[in-house]
């Protein structure tokens, strides 16, 4: 599932960010902003950080957005394509672990999410709860928030094959929240009353530390990750006035408001 919006302002050429679908809702509310500060329009569109890289690399987005870091291969395609790039922290953000709201669990270990996306641990009585089957939701492969999960949380073991596999957050959302025995990962921003957020432990169960706003700014919330913007150095003179933006305290404040951790307070 693409989603975007196109913001609309003077002028026939709309410069492009394409990427994470977790940093979609921040960067169309930036977006926004911006237009209506009558500073330039631009074109949001999701699909994954993976797919931002590669429209950075083919030279169909100005600026891609990325909840991971840059891979190694996506340097050297850069690189053999002759693009220099710069990468900016623009915000950080929380990933929270979701269920079903019905779910009478509300912690886990992270050694316990291993077990539940590796397929180890199937039934939800083996966590203490109730005698039903887990049905496990990831995102895809190119989203960096699967690779932020896959490293952070369940130390690159890999998934089990009966993982389902969703094309974007708000899927992921939609699914838990349609499941009884369903649990999943998603953005701090997209956490609504559909889902229940669980508290975690990667201390193996000494503390458990609820995602939230606070905790992920303080740091002591556990799966936390910077949020990337990327761009070609040779559109540095197109897009500075927008990154700028975002990175004053008026677009900061955006962040916030959004649902995502600002750089500082």
């Amino acid at each position: 599932m693409m989603i975007s919006l196109v913001v609309l302002a003077g002028g026939s050429y709309a410069q492009k960010i394409k990427g994470s679908d977790t940093m979609l809702p921040l960067s169309q509310k930036e977006a926004e902003n911006f237009e209506k500060a009558g500073k330039g329009r631009l074109s949001v569109t999701g699909g994954g950080s993976g797919v931002g890289f590669t429209a950075l690399i083919d030279g169909t987005t100005e600026i891609a957005q990325a909840s991971r870091a840059i891979k190694m291969d996506e340097k050297i395609k850069l690189s053999e394509a002759g693009i220099n790039y710069k990468q900016v922290i623009v915000a950080y953000d929380a990933l929270a672990v979701v269920v079903n709201p019905s779910n009478k669990i509300n912690q886990l270990t992270r050694e316990q999410l291993e077990g539940v996306f590796t397929g180890k641990i199937k039934n939800w009585k083996e966590l203490g709860g109730a005698d039903l089957q887990i049905v496990v939701y990831s995102r895809e492969t190119s989203s960096g928030t699967y690779e932020f999960f896959k490293t952070n949380v369940m130390k690159n073991k890999n998934f089990a094959n009966s993982v389902l596999s969703m094309p974007a957050t708000g899927a992921v959302i939609q699914s838990v929240s349609q499941t009884k025995g369903a649990i999943g990962y998603v953005g701090l921003a997209y956490i609504n009353k559909s889902v229940k957020a669980l508290s975690v432990s990667f201390d193996s169960g000494k503390k458990f530390i609820s995602p939230s706003e606070e905790t992920a700014m303080n740091k002591t919330y556990p799966i936390t990750r910077p949020l990337y913007y990327y761009y070609n150095t040779k559109n540095e003179a197109k897009v500075k006035a927008y990154i700028n933006y975002v990175l004053s305290a008026e677009g900061q404040k955006t962040v916030l408001n959004v649902g995502y951790v600002p750089l500082s307070k």
